[in-house]
């Protein structure tokens, strides 16, 4: 059997048109199957990125606890260090006054010895005249009055004589035992002095010595922490490019499907739910806010009359005063939320991400506050922490977060 023409020209257009046909028929399965294989590699690289972020979040929790006491040290140590620099103020001003003393009592010392050298003269007046003229005794003053008037005399004056001598000699031995008395009270007073100084120096030295020790190891503890921060940050990133890319493949794959849209953001509170402003010290508990919720607002009462304090509520939730993440701290362990407090970079890894809808917390490097029911509360606006009907900073470089399910 004979073939017209050139059997291989004929077998070219068949093999194109086989490829071609192939090509649609791939095509036409291709996207969904593309997709699929999109969805799954994107989940399988969040899913890692995720483990390392976990993994990275329990250092960094690790280092807020460490960072957390040692705010907690530091604010001790300063506030030792205020303690002692008042206690130093008092002694000195004891010491001034005793140094004021001090001068009195020489000047007092110069006087008594002026008075002590005249009465000395006096004596030694007194002991010449005795020596060169004989002391009269009561013998001749009798042997030698002519009557008894004269007698009377006589006897009156020489007691009188012996009176004076008698008060010439108490005069310089009071002086003395005074002179002597006022020296050792200035010596006691110089070595009180001394030894007032001495201790006080040693206190400080002591002290300056713990808060540079406590602030250099605050320091390395900062620098590591804002490391494994940076590190986070960067995870995080990631982490939200591949779920803005698989929210954008499961968005696509669910159009294709006909699924309906995942649900949309929390509802606002209501009038029962929303706590109300009483007073930049107290708000309202709203009856219909969860308990945990309630807790907060009630521990956040608590402490809304004490001041600021750098460093207040880290190390121990009970103080004095507090500062900003101090403050968010304990209302969160009033609602059940933190075992422990934590610093305002602490917070920014705290619970999750976004504004909640009872409680969201507003965190930077810098500074921490909060939003509970509705009602800010924040160190920034009042002597120390505070409620405020609105908040008192914009929201603009603070970091949203918020207890999971609130």
């Amino acid at each position: 059997m004979s073939f017209p023409g050139n059997p291989r020209r004929l077998l070219l257009p068949a093999a194109l048109l086989l490829i071609v046909v192939c090509a649609l028929a791939a095509g036409a399965s291709a996207p969904a199957k593309t997709l699929e294989e999109k969805l799954q590699d994107t989940q399988g690289k969040l899913s890692e990125v995720r483990e390392s972020e976990s993994s990275l979040s329990a250092t960094i929790a690790g280092q807020n606890r460490a960072i957390d006491s040692m705010i907690g040290e530091v604010s001790a140590l300063r506030q030792r260090q205020a303690a002692i620099e008042e206690e130093l103020a008092e002694k000195q001003s004891e010491l001034d006054a005793a140094t004021s003393k001090l001068a009195a009592d020489r000047r007092h010392l110069a006087e008594v010895r002026a008075r002590l050298q005249r009465a000395l003269g006096v004596l030694r007046d007194r002991l010449v005249a005795m020596y060169e003229s004989g002391s009269p005794d009561m013998l001749n003053v009798v042997l030698e009055s002519a009557n008894w008037s004269d007698l009377a005399a006589s006897a009156e004056y020489l007691s009188q004589v012996q009176n004076y001598d008698d008060s010439v000699a108490a005069r310089v031995r009071g002086l003395r035992d005074e002179a002597r008395a006022a020296v050792d009270r200035m010596t006691a007073v110089r070595l009180q002095i001394k030894d007032a100084r001495d201790a006080i120096a040693v206190k400080e030295g002591e002290v300056a010595d713990a808060r540079a020790s406590a602030e250099a190891r605050f320091a390395e503890l900062k620098e590591a922490q804002a490391a494994r921060q940076s590190a986070l940050e960067q995870l995080e990133s990631r982490s939200q490019a591949l779920g803005d890319n698989l929210a954008a493949i499961s968005e696509q794959i669910r159009a294709d499907a006909g699924s309906p849209a995942p649900a949309a953001a929390p509802a606002p509170l209501s009038a029962g739910q929303s706590a109300e402003y009483i007073s930049e010290s107290q708000a309202s508990v709203p009856a219909d806010a969860p308990p945990a919720v309630q807790a907060a607002i009630e521990a956040a009462n608590a402490i809304a009359t004490t001041p600021y304090i750098w460093g207040g509520g880290h190390g121990s939730f009970e103080s004095s005063g507090y500062d900003c993440s101090g403050a968010v701290s304990y209302a969160l362990h009033g609602g059940g939320f933190l075992e422990s407090p934590l610093d305002s970079t602490g917070l920014e890894t705290w619970g999750e991400a976004g504004a909640g809808q009872w409680i969201t917390v507003y965190a930077n490097f810098g500074h921490a506050w909060m939003i509970i029911a509705g009602l800010a509360f924040d160190t920034v606006g009042g002597p120390g922490p505070r409620w405020h009907p609105s908040p008192v900073d914009s929201t603009e470089g603070f970091i949203a977060r918020h207890p999971p399910g609130y």
